[in-house]
């Protein structure tokens, strides 16, 4: 029986294919073997390659040079410059081009934006360099952040403070006008009633202001009641307030520390108070619902928006994202879909979540 026929095989091909392997493979050596040696010395045998180059091209080259010189020769001159630049320009830029990426990197590092990092590419002292560099933003943001929490803290008690001392001295001080109001009112002549139902209504308003920042000061609902139920009286305060119709759904249950309930109620009620000053605006969607491992806060209004310059410049922004860098939460301020401003806060949960 015969055989199918086969072609032979082409031990010339699979000789050739092999040695291709391996020069690409030795090639390939060389090239990181390059990469590791330190800028100095790239830089320095760059250069030695381009001068050896041009004394080859001076010894081998019939190329003559007379006094004074030749239009032809200044040109072949000219010619072999040029084209020695272009070979160190290809030969520099790699070797530069990681330490240009860096400095960059160095140039855009937003300290309210935590987490950038330059990223480890490049010869050693590239390499080198970019890891001092990013074990020092390491250290300063652990640093900024645990000042920034006793900051916060000392900011806390300070405000409970003003806040007890507002409701018992100058409150009871009002309260005792009002009472002296009431006992006049039975001895004072009816010509004088106007001025002192005048007197007993600005008391009276004093007093209700007095609370009022009183309650903004110290939120009591989040250290008696929870999260959510301090969220909810602060939409309806601010409903109250400034007559705009408030959308709110607040999840429960979500696993978040007294500093991170803090933070979230501080950055709704800044995110409120601008809407209420700046944005125009006749609706606000509050939310605060968890996302996978993520609780999102979001405060979205219907107004007119705000501007580039608003986004640089606002000490409330700048004061949200301070406290959003404080529990390592992400915070975004942009324009909403459909028109308004969009203010989110992405806060780690502290089961499964990153830190």
């Amino acid at each position: 029986m015969a055989r199918p026929w086969s072609p032979a095989p082409d031990r010339a091909g699979v000789f050739s294919t092999d040695q291709a392997a391996r020069e690409g493979a030795k090639l390939g050596r060389m090239r990181a073997r390059l990469r590791s040696l330190p800028l100095f010395w790239r830089v320095y045998l760059t250069n030695a390659l381009i001068l050896g180059l041009a004394f080859l091209a001076l010894v081998i080259a019939p190329v003559t040079v007379s006094t004074p010189v030749a239009a032809t020769e200044l040109f072949l001159l000219a010619c072999g410059l040029l084209a020695l630049l272009a070979v160190n320009l290809l030969l520099l830029r790699p070797a530069v081009g990681p330490l240009q990426e860096l400095a960059e990197t160095m140039r855009r590092h937003d300290p309210l934006s935590p987490g950038a990092r330059a990223r480890m590419v490049g010869g050693p002292d590239v390499v080198a360099i970019a890891g001092a560099f990013n074990e020092m933003l390491d250290r300063l943001e652990a640093e900024r952040r645990e000042s920034a929490r006793h900051a916060l803290m000392a900011q806390e008690d300070e405000r409970r403070r003003i806040a007890r001392e507002l409701h018992d001295e100058v409150g009871q001080t009002l309260t005792g006008v009002m009472l002296q109001v009431e006992g006049l009112s039975a001895t004072i002549p009816d010509t004088l009633r106007p001025q002192l139902d005048e007197l007993r209504e600005t008391a009276r308003h004093g007093t209700e202001e007095l609370r009022r920042i009183a309650r903004r000061l110290r939120p009591e609902a989040l250290e008696e009641l929870g999260l959510p139920s301090a969220m909810a009286a602060l939409a309806t305060a601010f409903s109250e307030q400034a007559r705009i119709q408030v959308e709110r759904r607040f999840e429960t249950g979500l696993a978040l520390s007294q500093e991170q309930e803090l933070v979230v109620y501080r950055v709704a009620q800044e995110a409120l108070t601008n809407v209420a000053r700046h944005a125009m605006a006749s609706r606000v969607d509050l939310r605060l619902e968890r996302c996978q491992k993520w609780a999102d806060l979001t405060v979205r209004d219907d107004g007119r928006g705000l501007g580039p310059e608003a986004f640089r410049s606002s000490n409330g922004i700048r004061g949200m994202r301070e406290r959003a860098m404080l529990i390592g939460a992400q915070l975004s301020v942009g324009a909403a879909a459909g028109g308004g401003t969009e203010v989110r806060l992405r806060i780690p949960l502290e089961r499964g979540g990153p830190r």
